[in-house]
C-alpha cells in the first residue's frame, strides 16, 4: 500500500507486553509516520473494545489497514471484529506467549514488522467459532483449561511465563481426569477420559507441535485427544510430544475438520480459547474459512525454540 490508500488503524493494548513488545509499538510507529502514512492510534480498554475498535476501522472507507498490537487475547478480538473485511491486519507480538504471532513467523525485531509491511504478503486466517466466541489458534479442554483457570483467578494485572509454574504444578497433581464425548463432523470419534485440543496453529505454548499438521488457511480444524487416565500417562505424552512422536499412537487420536462437538456428562470441566477461560461444555465449534487477512513476512515459517526463549526471558 501507499500513503494515499487511506489511513492506518493503529489499535494498541497498553497493558499486554513486555518492554521489548513496547519499543516494537513505538519503533513500527515512528517508521510508518516517516514514511509520511496517516497513523491514527487507538487505545483499547477492554478484549472486547479492542474487537469493536477494529469492527469499526474496517467499516471506515477512508481506512486501509489495522495494525494490532497485544497479546492473543487482544488480537483474538480485532480479528473477530474484522471478520470477513477486505482490510488487512498486521500484528505486533506483545503478550506472554503470542502463539499466532510465532506461527505466523513474527519475533522480537521492529525489522521484521517492516519487512512484513514492505512485502505485501497476505495469507488467509481461519476462526474457530463456539455461539459467537471465537479463537484463532488453540481451543483446550481439560488439563490445560483447569490450568488457565488457575492462572486467571490468580491474576493480578500483566503475567508472564513464571505465573504459569504453579497452576501447572497444582493442576498435574490435583487434576481429575474427566470423560470426554467427542465428535468430528458428525463421526463419533472419542468417548473417554482424556485430553482434548482444537485448534488452528502448529505449535502451543513453548513450541509444542501437539497439532503438528495444522495450517490457519488451510479451511480445516485440527483435533488431537490424547486418551488419559493418569498423572503418569499424561507425563509419557508430555514426553513423547516433546519428542514429536505422538501422532499416529494407539491412544492418540488425530484428525482434521470443519465442526467439532465435544461434551462431558461431568460438572466443573472447563474450556480455554487462545489462554482465555472459555464457554461451558457443551461446546461445538465451527470452522470460519478465511475470516481475515493477515499480512506475515515473506517466506514466514513458525518461530523457532530461540525467539521462544527470548519472549520467556523478557
Amino acid at each position: 500500500m501507499n500513503p494515499n490508500d487511506g489511513y492506518i488503524a493503529y489499535i494498541v493494548n497498553p497493558k499486554a507486553g513486555a518492554s521489548s513488545g513496547k519499543d516494537m509499538v513505538r519503533e513500527f510507529k515512528d517508521y510508518l509516520s516517516g514514511q509520511k502514512y496517516d497513523v491514527r492510534t487507538s487505545i483499547t480498554k477492554s478484549l472486547s473494545h479492542a474487537g469493536q475498535l477494529a469492527h469499526t476501522a474496517v467499516n471506515d472507507s477512508g481506512c486501509a489497514m489495522v495494525v494490532a498490537s497485544g497479546g492473543d487475547g487482544t488480537i483474538r478480538e480485532v480479528v473477530h471484529g474484522m471478520q470477513g473485511a477486505e482490510i488487512p491486519v498486521l500484528i505486533i507480538p506483545c503478550g506472554t506467549e503470542n502463539l499466532l504471532a510465532n506461527e505466523l513467523g513474527f519475533d522480537e525485531r521492529t525489522s521484521t514488522l517492516i519487512k512484513a509491511f514492505e512485502g505485501g504478503c497476505v495469507r488467509p486466517l481461519d476462526l474457530g467459532n463456539a455461539e459467537g466466541r471465537c479463537f484463532t489458534s488453540i481451543a483446550g479442554f481439560g488439563f490445560d483449561a483447569d490450568v488457565v483457570k488457575r492462572v486467571m483467578d490468580s491474576r493480578q494485572g500483566h503475567i508472564n511465563h513464571m505465573d504459569y509454574f504453579w497452576p501447572i504444578w497444582r493442576t498435574f497433581w490435583g487434576h481429575h481426569f474427566p470423560v470426554f464425548n467427542v465428535t468430528i463432523d458428525d463421526e463419533e470419534l472419542f468417548e473417554g477420559r482424556g485430553l482434548v485440543f482444537v485448534g488452528n496453529i502448529s505449535r502451543y505454548a513453548v513450541g509444542l507441535q501437539i497439532l503438528h499438521r495444522a495450517d490457519y488457511g488451510d479451511g480445516l480444524l485440527d483435533l488431537c485427544v490424547f486418551k488419559c487416565t493418569s498423572r503418569p500417562r499424561l507425563a509419557k505424552h508430555s514426553a513423547l510430544t516433546l519428542l514429536k512422536v505422538h501422532a499416529g499412537r494407539r491412544d492418540v487420536l488425530y484428525r482434521q475438520g470443519r465442526t467439532i462437538h465435544v461434551s462431558t456428562p461431568e460438572a466443573g470441566v472447563y474450556s480455554q480459547f487462545d489462554g482465555d477461560p472459555g464457554p461451558p461444555l457443551p461446546v461445538t465449534i465451527e470452522l470460519i474459512p478465511h475470516a481475515v487477512r493477515m499480512i506475515v513476512p515473506p517466506n514466514a515459517r513458525p518461530a523457532g525454540i530461540r525467539t521462544r526463549l527470548m519472549r520467556i526471558l523478557g
